[in-house]
């Protein structure tokens, strides 16, 4: 698994995050305190206090691809 901590400003933003995701067949999960979301879950990630950084667990070791696409959202 790997973690990196993303920021989500705009509506767009969480648009474009749950597009990319929902290209890759590995599951992305966002954790917000003791929330756990999948990030293929549009109405789960507005349930999180997108104000703050959200840490991004990928349940992948082979993801590079995935991590340029989302890379712009990425703030660690």
């Amino acid at each position: 698994m790997i973690t990196k901590t993303i920021l989500l400003n705009t509506i767009v933003d969480v648009k474009d995050f749950v597009n990319t995701v929902a290209r890759y067949d590995f599951d992305v999960d966002l954790v917000s305190g003791r929330y756990h979301i999948d990030g293929k879950s549009i109405m789960g990630i507005f349930s999180l206090d997108l104000s703050k950084a959200i840490k991004m667990e990928i349940h992948s070791e082979n993801c590079e691809e995935f991590l340029k696409e989302v890379s712009r959202f990425i703030v660690e």
